[in-house]
């Protein structure tokens, strides 16, 4: 019986949230909500019946490996020796992870929020069994599942249908995949918004473990073959220096859609990627307008704008009106004073983690 499992991408600087990110602590591993991390909610919402802990493996760096075994005991962690970007992750799942050639592989990031949780467990499932093991033709499809578009963003790739060849697979309305296409234009972003079966690309992928080791050598040895080798020969180091640094869909999705080879589905399910202090604010019931000021630059908060910044290490949060000149990144929150007490409750929950 074909079986789930999955991967967990966990990484990444977090820098649109300095200063309350780190790169000793970088987003995932925040405790941006009372209730768990997003690491911690990424692990907890996909676990069932079908899925246990065992089944579940975190691909990080070594600076966060600790961070991750910590708040998920008794998680696998695969630790890479430097980061080379998502293929290389990828690459080194395919070889380190023993399952079944039919088994297939969830990838999912470590930072998103999901508010309904059931509906995308039901989605992962109905790819997993509908679209990954064989779907449109296509013996072992590579698939993504993108976002349901709500509105023309320019900070997000799209995932391109090929509208004339789609179908209902296992509940799922789901495509061909025409192609991928980069952050756009306002202009082009409030085109494709309207465009039928369009959907943002939230690097989440699915796929058999044999049909992703095929993809791997096929369109992009030069990651592959270096970490294959090193695993085998207990060089991982050397391996990782040799593969090229690269995303997963520059090096194996685009030129697998291109050859007819990739699935895509769309879902609606209370997604956010919490990209920005804005959407933070609004996800912990707050208001404001955020953004990082970076070091050298020059800003000035108003009466009802709140600053967030580090002192001698420690966050610090203050109210306006006040100039702002510092050595480190600022978050400046603009008209977000009536949520004082949402962010000082974020600031407290991060400084006793830090502590």
């Amino acid at each position: 019986m074909t079986r789930m499992y999955v991967v967990i991408m966990a990484g990444g600087g977090g820098t649109r949230l300095w200063p309350l990110s780190t790169p000793e602590c970088p987003k995932p591993f925040l405790p941006l909500f009372p209730d768990g991390t997003l690491f911690q909610k990424t692990i907890a919402r996909i676990l069932g019946p079908d899925l246990e802990v065992a089944d579940v493996t975190v691909v990080a760096s070594g600076a966060y490996a600790a961070l991750a075994r910590a708040q998920v005991p008794g998680v696998r962690v695969l630790e890479e020796p430097q980061g080379r970007n998502t293929a290389a992750a990828v690459a080194l799942a395919v070889v380190a992870i023993e399952r079944d050639d039919d088994d297939v592989m969830a990838v999912l990031p470590a930072d998103h929020l999901i508010a309904s949780e059931a509906v995308f467990r039901n989605v992962l499932g109905s790819a997993a069994t509908g679209l990954a093991t064989g779907s449109f033709g296509i013996v072992d499809p590579l698939v993504t599942l993108g976002i349901e578009v709500d509105r023309p963003a320019t900070e997000y790739g799209y995932l391109l249908p090929d509208l004339a060849g789609g179908a209902v697979v296992d509940t799922l309305q789901a495509y061909p995949l025409k192609a991928f296409e980069e952050k756009p234009t306002e202009a082009r972003a409030t085109e494709l918004g309207a465009t039928e079966g369009v959907a943002w690309n939230a690097g989440m992928f699915l796929w058999r473990r044999r049909a992703i080791r095929a993809a791997f050598r096929e369109f992009a040895a030069e990651v592959f073959d270096p970490i294959a080798e090193g695993w085998s020969a207990g060089a991982l180091a050397a391996g990782y220096a040799a593969a090229r640094a690269v995303s997963i869909d520059y090096a194996v999705l685009e030129p697998a859609a291109a050859a007819g080879r990739v699935v895509m589905a769309a879902m609606d399910v209370g997604w956010s990627d919490l990209g920005s202090w804005t959407v933070l604010l609004q996800a912990l019931g707050g208001v404001g307008v955020g953004r990082v000021v970076q070091p050298g630059d020059a800003a000035e908060a108003g009466s009802d704008d709140l600053v967030v910044e580090r002192v001698d290490g420690r966050l610090v949060l203050t109210e306006g009106p006040r100039g702002i000149l510092a050595q480190t990144p600022v978050a400046l929150l603009a008209g977000a004073r009536p949520a004082r007490d949402v962010v000082a409750q974020l600031l407290d929950r991060a400084a006793r983690q830090e502590a």
